[in-house]
């Protein structure tokens, strides 16, 4: 079993006041509540000489690898939430769909919401008076039943590519345990592979994570 404390943090960009680095899959944000390694505890890692270290502006799920900026000062972090609350981010994902799915491509509109149960947890759900959530795709390759999914969020609402697929797709995400079929000793299939931030009197940030290896190894190349 790989040991999430020791896989090394790749960064993809880097200056003065912001980075962005390639997230394992299986590494939280968050310090969870169990216990356990997260990003928290290994951020002094990327502090690479600066008096502080970096804070993330947006969330990736635990499982989700790839692209996740950095702030290394307040004032960027600021900025930088902004750009992605007023949708100015650019943001590509790749997903296996455990599915084959006909179309080359579309655009998935479905707003979410978000429900919880004690038997179950909480999840969200394609609901009329939900969050407005805008989802674009293609079709990358299609291989043994499985679809390589190139989606393009306008929106980012929580589990928004994940819901997408299972409720606009019509298959989930390989191994996704919540949205569709959990598989023993695979993480949900997402990989966020783009990230382009512009910013004012500056060339935009952009970074590019590359295939991960469990991708690679279903078949799948970049």
């Amino acid at each position: 079993m790989i040991d999430i404390a020791t896989i090394p943090l790749a960064i993809l960009y880097e200056d003065a006041e912001a980075l962005v680095i390639d997230k394992p899959a299986g590494l939280p944000l968050d310090r969870p509540r169990a216990g356990g390694m997260s990003l928290e505890e290994r951020v002094w890692e990327l502090r690479m000489g600066f008096a502080r270290s970096p804070a993330p502006v947006h969330r990736l799920d635990q499982d989700t690898s790839g692209c996740l900026l950095l702030a290394r000062h307040p004032r960027a972090l600021k900025r930088y939430s902004a750009a992605f609350e007023a949708r100015q981010v650019v943001k590509t994902y790749w997903g296996i769909v455990a599915g084959d799915i006909e179309a080359a491509r579309g655009t998935i509109e479905l707003n979410l919401s978000k429900i919880s149960s004690e038997k179950d947890g909480w999840r969200m759900i394609p609901a009329r008076a939900g969050k407005a959530a805008v989802t674009h795709w293609r079709v990358l390759d299609r291989r043994d039943g499985m679809t390589l999914v190139e989606f393009t969020p306008e929106t980012g609402r929580t589990h928004q590519i994940r819901v997408h697929a299972a409720a606009g797709l019509g298959h989930a995400l390989l191994a996704d345990p919540v949205y569709g079929r959990k598989v023993p000793g695979k993480r949900t299939m997402l990989h966020a592979a783009r990230l382009e931030i512009p910013r004012e009197g500056k060339p935009p940030i952009v970074a590019e994570a590359p295939m991960p290896a469990d991708f690679v190894a279903l078949g799948f190349s970049q």
